[in-house]
């Protein structure tokens, strides 16, 4: 249990788990990472905890902190404010050896919060919309994410190498799991009302959870919406070069010019998700096909003649055109729509070399990303 000036709380937790290891017939040992500048050490060591102080501050930490020093063969993790019952346990560790999970989870959201329990915001917005996050972003199959009572084995959580040290690290621990195709099983549970006052910063520590999400899952952040821009930018540009009429829309010069702003912004977008595969480690990598191409095929020198074709190929443009304004002796040309393709073909292939070089330098640090 990890504590923070739980003083009130912290002793009903204990005897919780006293009756429910008295009912399991094991030996055990509860642990108390603890942070307080109140009584909880000293209520916990009378009541025969150890009480551990860990080294830096924040929630993940001192989780973290702990884990490093159980002993047990199973480990059960939760809050010690008394919104968990642990008396619980017994039910959580019989799910986790009969299905094999590698770790259980205790489900508040299944109508069995109490009265004042769970704010309404945390009950109706915040907990479902983390948890939908994380089941789109990590395909974690989860009711509750951000459910604080688990039970796991003690090896599994070192394959995990969990890394964050404050909130977020509740969505960690799935994260990472739900990646590497690990089993996690569910439980109903009772949430209770807390005691003590709540810690808890609702939109600050919500946005840590969504944030992190997002960081550790570039195929949705730079991969798709990169190739929704480039796809509506150069359908926009096919349509103004043919001078569509489209429900009283018109194609020409202004949708051009909008058109090539978005293929641009998508291009570079959707290249930050091949960047952040090879310059970081996200938790889950981008999965889609073309990013893993590029990855696997494409070393500099392909880089620097894709790059090198587009920048001719709108160079060569360009120069006819500015060919043409030098025999006009310099007098006004009209803009042809073409004009903003050779452009966006310039850029582009800009883009694309002083890409190339990137990646190549981040092959060449870590060249097991390229083959």
């Amino acid at each position: 249990m990890p504590t923070l000036n739980e003083e009130e709380g912290i002793g009903e937790c204990i005897d919780r788990i006293e009756r429910a290891v008295a009912t399991l017939g094991v030996p055990a040992e509860i642990v108390v990472s603890d942070s307080s500048v109140d009584g909880t050490p000293e209520v916990a060591k009378n009541r025969g905890a150890i009480v551990i102080e860990p080294d830096q501050p924040g929630y993940g930490y001192a989780y973290r902190y702990a884990f490093e020093r159980v002993r047990g063969e199973y480990v059960v993790m939760a809050d010690a404010d008394t919104t968990y019952d642990f008396e619980e346990i017994p039910r959580l560790l019989r799910t986790l050896r009969s299905e094999n999970a590698d770790m259980v989870m205790g489900s508040r959201l299944n109508d069995n919060i109490e009265p004042d329990a769970m704010p309404l915001l945390h009950r109706y917005i915040g907990n479902p919309l983390l948890t939908r996050f994380l089941n789109t972003f990590y395909d974690a199959g989860v009711s509750d994410a951000h459910s604080g009572f688990r039970a796991f084995r003690r090896e599994w959580i070192d394959d995990l190498d969990l890394r964050t040290d404050g909130m977020e690290f509740a969505s960690e621990m799935i994260m990472v799991a739900s990646v590497r195709d690990f089993d996690i099983e569910e439980v109903s549970i009772t949430y209770h009302e807390r005691e003590g006052e709540e810690t808890l910063d609702s939109f600050r520590d919500g946005w840590r959870h969504v944030k992190f999400m997002l960081l550790n899952a570039p195929g949705y952040v730079f991969s798709a919406p990169g190739v929704l821009f480039v796809l509506l930018g150069t359908v926009t540009m096919a349509l103004s070069l043919a001078g569509t009429r489209l429900a009283g829309l018109v194609f020409g010069t202004h949708t051009i010019i909008a058109g090539s702003l978005l293929t641009i912004v998508g291009y570079q977008v959707a290249n930050l998700a091949v960047f952040s595969l090879v310059a970081a480690d996200p938790v889950r990598s981008p999965e889609d096909p073309l990013t893993e191409w590029i990855v696997e095929h494409l070393n500099l020198e392909q880089g620097i003649l894709t790059g090198g074709i587009f920048f001719g190929v709108g160079a060569a443009y360009v120069g006819g055109m500015i060919y043409r304004w030098t025999i006009s002796s310099y007098t006004v040309l009209p803009f042809l729509n073409l004009n903003m393709v050779a452009f966006t073909a310039i850029v582009i292939g800009i883009q694309t070399i002083f890409s190339a070089f990137f990646l190549g330098m981040s092959f060449q640090k870590r060249p097991s990303l390229n083959k």
